[in-house]
C-alpha cells in the first residue's frame, strides 16, 4: 500500500486525558479533596445535568482493561496526569502510599503494553486545603508544588521520562479569575495576572528541579492550548487587535516557557492598566534559566477577532477583550455541538510560529479533538460510526504532515481523549473518545476512529 501520508520513524500515536476526568474513586484510598469535588458539593448546578466528578470512567478500577484497549487501538503513547490531592492529600506533607501504588500499577502496566507514559503534574485540580490558601495567588502554594513535583519525580522517573509540568495553564486564570467557568469563579484581572505569573514561576521552578534529578532521556515541557489569533482583514486596527489577543492568550505562556522572558508589548499593556503582578527578586534569572526541553500543542479551534466596535465601559472589569471584539467569520466551518470552529490549518500556522519564532522547539500535538454530543445516534451493528471525527483528524493530520515536511519539529499526535471522559462542567455532554463508554454499566466499546487510527499507527501514515 503506497501512502501518501507517512510519518517520520518513531511518531507518537495516542490520546491524552486527566486524572479528575478519568479516575473517579474520588473519596476513595486517602485521595484529599481538590476543588471540583469541592464545587461540585456547593453548587452542583452548575454542571451539566448535576453529574460530578465521583465516578467518571472509572479509570482507577478498570486501567488495566483500558490500557489493553490502548495496546489494541495501536497506541504507543498516553498522556495521563498526577491528582495532586490523591498523591499528597492537602497538597502538603505525607506521600499517601495507595496513591504511589496505583500511578506505579498504571505506569507499569503501560510499559508492559509497549505505551510511553507521558505524565502530567496538574490538570486544572488545586487541593481544596491550597486553594483555600489563595491557591496560585500564593506564592507559597507555588512551594508546595515544587515539593509535590519532586516527589513525583523521585517516585516515578525511573521509568518515566517525558514530564509536563502544566496543562493549559491559562485555562484556571481564564476560569477561575475572569470569565467565572472554574472554581474559585472570581472576576479580577489583577488577581488573574498573579495566578497567571505564579504558575509561570511554578513551572520554571519544577523544570529546575527536574534537572537536579538528572534522568536518562529524561525532558520536562508544557502543554499549552496554543490557539492562533486571525484578524478579520489586513486593515491595521484589525491587525492590532489579533496581535493583542495572541499576547494575552497565547505569548502569555508560550515566551516565559519557551524564551525565557515575557513580552516587552504585554507587559507594557498590563503596566498601562496597572495589572502588573507582584515579582520577586531572582524571578527573570529564574525564568531565563529553565526554558522547556520539548512543548505539547493544544488545539481545538481558532480565534478569529477585529477591532473593537465600541469603546470599553471605563468602569467595567479589566479585560482582553477590552482590546479586541470576537469576529465570526461568515460560512466558516463549524462543530455545532461545541459551537466551535473548525479550521484545520490552525495547526500548521501554530508549528510555523513555533518554527520561525521558538526555535523549533521539539513539540507534539498533545491535544487534538471533536466533542459530539448524543453520539448515540450514530450507533449501527453495536459500533459508532464517527466518520465526522475520522475526518476531523485525517485533515488535521494532512496540516500536520505538511508542516514536518517543511521541517518543523512535531513528533506526535495525541487526540482528546483516549476514552469518553467527564468534563469539567460540561460533565457527558459532549463525547470525545475513541472508545464509547456507558456511562452507567461502565462498558467500553471502539468507535470506528479506533479502528482507523489503529490502522493509521500500525502503517504510521493513511
Amino acid at each position: 500500500m503506497t501512502l501518501e501520508y507517512k510519518f517520520p520513524e518513531g511518531f507518537w500515536w495516542g490520546s491524552a486525558t486527566s486524572a479528575t476526568q478519568i479516575e473517579g474513586a474520588t473519596n476513595e484510598d486517602g485521595k484529599g479533596k481538590n476543588i471540583w469535588d469541592h464545587w461540585y458539593e456547593v453548587e452542583s448546578n452548575r454542571f451539566f445535568e448535576n453529574v460530578g466528578p465521583q465516578i467518571t470512567s472509572d479509570f482507577y478500577h478498570q486501567y488495566k482493561e483500558d490500557i489493553k484497549l490502548m495496546k489494541d487501538i495501536g497506541h504507543n503513547s498516553f498522556r495521563l496526569s498526577i491528582s495532586w490531592a490523591r498523591l499528597i492529600p492537602g497538597g502538603r506533607g505525607e506521600v499517601n502510599p495507595e496513591a504511589v501504588t496505583f500511578y506505579n500499577n498504571v505506569i507499569d502496566e503501560l510499559l508492559a503494553n509497549d505505551i510511553e507514559p507521558f505524565v502530567n503534574l496538574f490538570h486544572f485540580d488545586m487541593p481544596l486545603e491550597l486553594q483555600h490558601e489563595g491557591g496560585w495567588e500564593s506564592r507559597e502554594v507555588v512551594e508546595a508544588f515544587v515539593t509535590y513535583a519532586k516527589e513525583a519525580f523521585r517516585l516515578f522517573s525511573d521509568r518515566v521520562s517525558k514530564w509536563f509540568t502544566f496543562n493549559e495553564p491559562i485555562v484556571p486564570v481564564e476560569g477561575g479569575y475572569l470569565y467565572d467557568f472554574h472554581y474559585p469563579n472570581i472576576v479580577d484581572a489583577s488577581r488573574a495576572a498573579q495566578v497567571a505569573y505564579h504558575t509561570v514561576i511554578a513551572s520554571a521552578k519544577a523544570v529546575e528541579a527536574f534537572r537536579e534529578f538528572e534522568i536518562v532521556n529524561g525532558k520536562i515541557g508544557i502543554i499549552l492550548n496554543l490557539t492562533p489569533s486571525y484578524p478579520r482583514s489586513n486593515n491595521p486596527a484589525d491587525v492590532k487587535a489579533s496581535r493583542i489577543a495572541d499576547l494575552f492568550f497565547n505569548r502569555s505562556f508560550l515566551d516565559p516557557a519557551v524564551l525565557g522572558e515575557y513580552p516587552q508589548e504585554l507587559v507594557e499593556i498590563l503596566k498601562e492598566h496597572g495589572q502588573l503582578p507582584i515579582t520577586e527578586d531572582g524571578d527573570k534569572d529564574l525564568l531565563i534559566a529553565n526554558t522547556v526541553d520539548i512543548l505539547g500543542v493544544n488545539y481545538y479551534q481558532p480565534r478569529r477577532v477585529k477591532a473593537k466596535e465600541t469603546l470599553p465601559n471605563p468602569y467595567s472589569p479589566f479585560m482582553p477583550e477590552w482590546f479586541f471584539d470576537h469576529y465570526q467569520m461568515p460560512g466558516r466551518k463549524m462543530n455545532v455541538y461545541r459551537g466551535w470552529e473548525i479550521y484545520e490549518k490552525g495547526i500548521y500556522d501554530i508549528m510555523q510560529n513555533l518554527k520561525t519564532n521558538y526555535g523549533n522547539i521539539e513539540s507534539f500535538v498533545s491535544e487534538n479533538g471533536m466533542g459530539v454530543q448524543d453520539e448515540h445516534r450514530f450507533l449501527k451493528d453495536g459500533q459508532i460510526q464517527d466518520d465526522y471525527r475520522i475526518e476531523f483528524i485525517r485533515e488535521h493530520l494532512k496540516w500536520l504532515h505538511k508542516a514536518i515536511e517543511e521541517g518543523c519539529n512535531a513528533k506526535g499526535y495525541h487526540l482528546w481523549t483516549f476514552m469518553d471522559n467527564w468534563s469539567w462542567s460540561n460533565a457527558y455532554k459532549n463525547r470525545y473518545g475513541f472508545v464509547s463508554v456507558n456511562i452507567n454499566t461502565q462498558e467500553r466499546t471502539l468507535k470506528k476512529s479506533a479502528d482507523w487510527m489503529k490502522e493509521v499507527s500500525e502503517l504510521n501514515g493513511f
